[in-house]
C-alpha cells in the first residue's frame, strides 16, 4: 500500500455486553490508555472534562520503532452507542485536514445483548511525519506503510481485547 491509497486499518470484535456498556468504555478516552501498547496517556484540553464534538485532547504515544511523540486530537463525531470519531491534528489547529482519523463503530448483535465493535484508523489526508519518512526513503514506501499499519493493527487488536474484557467483566 502507498500513501496515495489512503492507508487504513480496521479490526472488529464481538462483545457479550450491551452497546450502552461498550459505549461508556469507547467514549472514555482513558480506556485506550489502559489497553493500547502505544498510547501512554491522554488529557483533555481547553477546559473540557469529557467527550463532545469539538472537544480536544492531547495524547502521549510511544513505541520501540518510532520513539515517543505527542498528538492533539479533536472529536468530530459522537452518536451515542453508535459511533465515536476523532481526528489527529497539528497542535492548536481547530480546523483543517487531519493527520489521521480514528473511529469506533458499535452495532448491536442481532441475538440480543451483544455488541459488534469495530475500531480503525486512516492515515491522512493531511501531510504528516510519515510522509516525510517516505520522502526520505521513497524506494521503501510500501514497506514503511505496511510496517506502520502492522503496528497499528497490533495496537487496535489489543485495545479491542481490553474493551471486551472490561465490558464483559
Amino acid at each position: 500500500m502507498r500513501l496515495a491509497d489512503g492507508p487504513h486499518v480496521e479490526c472488529e470484535i464481538e462483545i457479550s455486553a450491551e452497546p450502552k456498556r461498550v459505549w461508556e468504555l469507547v467514549s472514555d478516552i482513558s480506556t485506550s490508555v489502559r489497553h493500547s501498547p502505544e498510547l501512554q496517556e491522554v488529557e483533555w484540553l481547553d477546559g473540557a472534562d469529557g467527550p463532545a464534538v469539538g472537544a480536544r485532547f492531547s495524547g502521549r504515544n510511544r513505541n520501540d520503532v518510532l520513539g515517543e511523540w505527542r498528538t492533539v486530537s479533536r472529536i468530530v463525531e459522537m452518536v451515542e452507542q453508535c459511533s465515536f470519531r476523532w481526528e489527529v491534528v497539528y497542535g492548536d489547529r481547530t480546523s483543517g485536514e487531519a493527520l489521521a482519523i480514528w473511529t469506533y463503530l458499535l452495532e448491536p448483535v442481532a441475538e440480543g445483548s451483544g455488541t459488534r465493535l469495530r475500531h480503525g484508523m486512516r492515515i491522512g489526508p493531511a501531510r504528516g511525519p510519515l510522509h516525510d519518512f517516505v520522502e526520505k526513503y521513497p524506494e521503501k514506501e510500501e514497506q514503511i506503510i505496511d510496517g506502520r499499519l502492522a503496528l497499528l493493527r497490533t495496537g487496535i487488536e489489543a485495545t479491542l481485547a481490553g474493551v471486551k474484557a472490561e465490558a464483559e467483566a
